[in-house]
């Protein structure tokens, strides 16, 4: 959004006292035209910035001026912390300037701000091959609203068969893993994850949320994701890999491989997920020569029939 850039450049001018377009473009991932745009706009917003022209010139504030933030609204606020949370795709320097602004706000939306950031994370990882970008579905806008505010939810949702059901949650976090959004929530029933373009109805209540103690929103979903690798991938095998193979086996695999500790002979152990023995046999036979798989007995006994195969078709 416009406005977040604008806040990120600012604070990049009171931070480093003088920058350029391009150093604004390479920071906040826009063009220079953008950046040139951006610098502008702050001039008609009435904010101290001005040009130095010529060689080593740039942009500063006028007088090393500094920018009161009192005056922001709780939605700017909000915004601005999105920036600097761990959704945000802003460079680690941006993100730390913007963090270092919690100081500066004004206490009585200090905390909705916090939220706003800490409520919302991307796991860049994705189940299946799609890889499209996650897209915001109807009803992400007021589950969000419903984690600042810290409020419970009358939810409406749809399961997999198309029932529609209606419950009360406490929202504790959303995740964008591509190309789907999820609410991590508590219930009656315990914690419950739903797929957010399953909603079909949110209605915010005014009872507060009540979030389990100690409760960690990227811990709570690394469990989630871990458990559903888990089910989608029962078969664990494991394995020794030379470390000439171990790039192949990085790209092949990619989510589907743990690489564990190294081996006193040089080897490095490993485990490779997968759903059928013969299936992952076949995907594995070609990287025989770096890989020594240890078990399942039934993985090695296909592969040494796949062997033996090969031998005597083409001995």
């Amino acid at each position: 959004m416009r406005a977040d850039r604008l806040i990120a450049i600012l604070l990049l001018l009171q931070q480093r006292e003088q920058v350029t377009a391009t150093q604004i473009a390479q920071e906040l991932e826009v063009s220079e035209r953008t950046a040139r745009r951006d610098l502008e706009a702050l001039c008609t917003a009435g904010v101290p910035v001005y040009s130095v022209p010529g060689r080593g010139g740039g942009w500063r504030l006028v007088g090393g001026a500094r920018t009161d933030l009192s005056g922001l609204t709780v939605q700017e606020a909000r915004a601005l912390f999105l920036v600097a949370g761990p959704a945000s795709t802003a460079t680690p320097e941006v993100k730390a300037a913007l963090r270092k602004l919690i100081r500066a706000l004004p206490e009585p939306f200090r905390e909705e701000a916090e939220a706003a950031a800490s409520s919302l994370i991307v796991d860049p990882r994705h189940w299946g091959s799609s890889q499209l970008e996650p897209r915001p579905p109807r009803f992400l806008a007021e589950l969000h609203e419903a984690l600042i505010r810290g409020v419970q939810v009358r939810l409406g949702y749809v399961d997999r068969q198309g029932a529609e059901t209606s419950r009360v949650v406490h929202p504790l976090g959303i995740v964008a893993k591509r190309p789907t959004w999820y609410l991590v929530c508590s219930t009656e029933k315990g914690p419950r994850t739903f797929r957010v373009d399953r909603v079909c109805a949110v209605e915010l209540t005014d009872d507060p949320v009540q979030r389990p103690p100690g409760f960690d929103l990227a811990q709570s979903w690394r469990d989630i994701a871990d458990e559903v690798d888990r089910r989608r991938m029962p078969l664990e095998v494991q394995a020794l890999c030379s470390p000439a193979g171990l790039d192949a086996l990085r790209r092949m695999l990619g989510e589907r491989l743990n690489v564990g500790r190294g081996t006193a002979d040089g080897q490095i152990e490993v485990v490779i997920r997968g759903t059928d023995e013969y299936v992952l046999a076949g995907e594995l036979a070609w990287l025989s020569e770096w890989l020594e798989i240890i078990g399942p007995p039934g993985v090695r006994a296909h592969l040494a029939r796949i062997g033996a195969t090969l031998v005597a078709r083409y001995s």
